[in-house]
């Protein structure tokens, strides 16, 4: 298993978490559609050549998003995050993945 974590603006949070449980993620035995989510402060500085969703080329930007974390089996994990890749509305979507050890 893997733990997937990312961060979304509210206006895409359901949006998202949406389509990785209809892929697969978030089903822990049997139980499925499971996540946890706390809303938080993220900031960034889009840089020329970007296309921010949200805020101004070469001006800091601080806004409200959810970080949402949630398992993946093995085998989807790869596809899950590419699917998390499409359907994020930013241009550059922050995410981590992380082995999870079963003891």
């Amino acid at each position: 298993m893997h733990s997937l974590v990312f961060f979304v603006p509210d206006s895409h949070l359901d949006k998202v978490k949406a389509v990785l449980f209809a892929k697969g993620a978030g089903r822990i035995g049997d139980y499925d559609s499971c996540c946890w989510q706390v809303l938080g402060q993220g900031q960034f500085k889009p840089c020329e050549g970007s296309q921010p969703f949200i805020g101004v080329k070469g001006q800091l930007e601080t806004l409200s998003e959810w970080r949402v974390e949630m398992v993946c089996a093995d085998d989807l994990i790869k596809e899950v995050v590419a699917t998390l890749k499409v359907v994020h509305p930013y241009e550059e979507v922050a995410y981590s993945v992380y082995k999870l050890v079963d003891l």
